[in-house]
């Protein structure tokens, strides 16, 4: 019976990635017990801490956990802020269509960072969410993600309209924000002409436009 139980926990954390999904619920379940945040563009911060299971070859924090971190750091913002609550009630959700990360200073094994979460702006398809980390010693941006997260089946507009009962002003555009949105913009029009679909009238726009 225990080999039996042995096996096949090896075959589940062989098929899927078992401590991202368990992780996950853990990060929903402290949300849920944490008081909410009414200010939908406030930003919130969770604290972290560069573990053994984070390191790369070079000792530091595997360039793929920040954005796993980031994913995490998400979920929780979302669930504080009611935007998951809000996704349910209009039977919609949420999808990355792009984000690009800024690395600038290595975080080390055993190094406490804060990950700051903020919705920065949005359009009528998107919301554009900015993330830092932080290290905790001295305060130094350590890295920097832009991510666009595509509402489907309805828009941030009606998100906002749902949990401030009142029209919400998009904030000004930051410079730098502005130029990400011009490069996802450029390489979607060309990714579109190299598959050919510039000529074809009425063809679906790829997610990340």
């Amino acid at each position: 019976m225990l080999l039996c139980a042995l096996v096949g926990l090896l075959l589940l954390f062989s098929c899927l990635d078992v401590w991202y999904f368990l992780r996950g619920v853990v990060v929903v379940v402290q949300a849920w017990f944490q008081p909410p945040v009414w200010d939908v563009l406030a930003e919130q911060s969770v604290a972290g801490r560069v573990l053994p299971h984070d390191l790369d070859y070079m000792g530091h924090m595997n360039n793929a956990r920040y954005l796993r971190e980031c994913d995490f750091a998400r979920f929780h913002h979302y669930m504080r802020n009611g935007i998951f609550k809000a996704l349910r009630t209009l039977k919609a959700t949420m999808v990355v269509g792009a984000s690009t990360i800024r690395y600038r200073r290595s975080l080390a094994f055993g190094e406490a960072f804060d990950l700051r979460t903020r919705i920065v702006a949005w359009d009528d398809k998107s919301f554009f969410v900015e993330q830092r980390f932080v290290s905790q010693g001295d305060g130094f941006i350590s890295a920097v993600m832009l991510c666009r997260q595509n509402v489907l089946r309805s828009n941030p507009e009606s998100i906002l309209q749902l949990l401030c009962k009142r029209k919400v002003e998009c904030p000004d555009y930051p410079e730098d924000l502005q130029h990400w949105i011009s490069f996802i913009s450029a390489s979607s029009q060309a990714l579109r002409a190299q598959s050919g679909l510039e000529d074809k009238t009425g063809a679906q726009e790829d997610k990340d436009k």
